[in-house]
């Protein structure tokens, strides 16, 4: 492996094994859960670079012979199998708790290793790609234990290690302050965004117009000129098949609405016909069934298909669909379509078009409608070039960082120098 070709020379390059015993966790069965020997265990996702959350964790059965197989210690590693594979933090809690088949637990045998210096070597191994191959991107990436055993990494003496932890620690930290303070204001930029959007969609712009109650508790009041109606006299469904396929397939999804699937990177279950699913038209609302509560729906940008499970619905002559794509995307409404909607789970609940018509909608005339799209585009074109800019920042600060511990991990970075 390249990076280990220019460590100091006074360095090791042992295989994981010699220093760790790996041991993969319990496949999670829910077919043999008894409740006899109930106890938590950690997912892949509970394993963050940042820390190992221990909150409200799952629980299934582990008999006395898997408590002393997949029992955590304090000082063990825990590693992701999948997903992001090699994301690892080290667990510190004395709780008793186990872990599942989508980690590897990575325990000590020697104490040659200060684990938190193994932590940011694996860190720059991933961030190298050195777990990755160049296998399809819909190919979903594992870390065998095999493969993981045989991995080689450079080892400095512990003392050394110690002080390459301290030096990164205390180089690093700005930087993290920093990015934590640029996700603060990410996140105020996107409170912004949405009281902008609800505010014009449902009170208008007019700081100063003559408000009346709406009668329909979702909406509250609004200006006393504006209409309201049930969604089946402002819409029409379209249910009209592609013979083909052939056409632009769209996706729809809460945090962008309605995009063409060409520009977004998904890692999806994608059928081998597109035959028979619904054609929609420019300016069609489109609403993903399932994931209605989410908010999932949006204005068709373009002519295209989208899933046969989706709905496709016509706006009326008193509609401008740009407006319509604003105002189905303020939370509230994905809130009040949620009454409409069936299924016994709340993350299972389907919003079929007898409910869809059922809700109510806030209707400006058509001339005010396109001044409220025009106000939003302005506003919100502003908060995006600010975000667009913070999240560069982001990058920047994010790639310093990982360049930081790369060359600390490889020797390269003086642990001895001043900060």
């Amino acid at each position: 492996m390249t990076w280990l070709d220019s460590t100091p020379a006074h360095w090791s390059t042992p295989p994981v094994y010699a220093r760790y015993e790996v041991q993969l966790g319990k496949m999670l069965d829910e077919r043999q859960i008894t409740k006899r020997f109930l106890a938590p265990y950690l997912r892949n996702t509970d394993v963050q670079w940042e820390g190992i959350n221990v909150e409200d964790l799952p629980e299934m059965d582990f008999d006395e012979s898997e408590q002393d197989l997949y029992a955590l210690r304090p000082g063990d590693i825990l590693m992701c199998e999948g997903g992001e594979i090699g994301r690892c933090a080290i667990w510190d809690s004395d709780r008793r708790c186990f872990y599942q088949k989508a980690l590897h637990r990575l325990r000590p045998t020697t104490d040659k290793d200060d684990p938190r210096y193994f932590v940011l070597v694996m860190r720059a191994a991933v961030e190298a790609g050195l777990f990755t191959s160049q296998a399809s991107a819909a190919t979903i990436q594992h870390l065998p234990a095999e493969k993981l055993r045989v991995f080689r990494y450079p080892a400095p003496p512990i003392d050394e290690q110690r002080a390459i932890v301290d030096r990164v620690s205390r180089l690093t930290a700005w930087l993290d302050a920093l990015v934590t303070a640029k996700h603060r204001f990410l996140d105020l930029l996107a409170e912004k965004r949405k009281a902008i959007v609800a505010t014009a969609t449902t009170r208008g712009l007019d700081p100063k117009v003559k408000l009346r109650d709406s009668g329909v508790p979702w909406l509250g009041e609004i200006p006393a000129h504006w209409e309201t109606e049930r969604a089946r006299w402002l819409f029409r469904e379209r249910d009209v098949r592609s013979e083909t396929g052939g056409e632009e397939l769209l996706t729809v999804s809460h945090l962008t609405g309605v995009t063409p699937r060409s520009e977004k990177d998904v890692n999806m279950f994608e059928a081998e016909t597109n035959e028979g699913y619904k054609l929609c038209e420019p300016g069609d609302l489109v609403i993903n069934t399932l994931w209605a509560w989410m908010g999932a729906m949006g204005i068709a940008p373009v002519k295209g298909i989208v899933s046969p499970a989706y709905n496709v619905y016509e706006p009326g002559p008193r509609l401008v669909p740009a407006y319509i794509d604003a105002l189905v995307r303020v939370p509230l409404f994905a809130q009040e379509v949620t009454r409409y909607s069936k299924g016994v789970w709340s993350s299972r609940l389907r919003l079929y078009p007898e409910g869809f018509f059922e809700v109510y909608l806030p209707v400006p005339p058509t001339d005010e409608q396109q001044t409220i799209v025009d106000h939003i585009a302005r506003k919100t074109a502003k908060l995006d070039a600010m975000r667009a800019a913070t999240e560069r920042t982001v990058a920047l600060l994010n790639q310093r960082r990982s360049v930081i511990i790369a060359s600390a991990v490889m020797g390269q970075l003086s642990a001895g120098a001043a900060s």
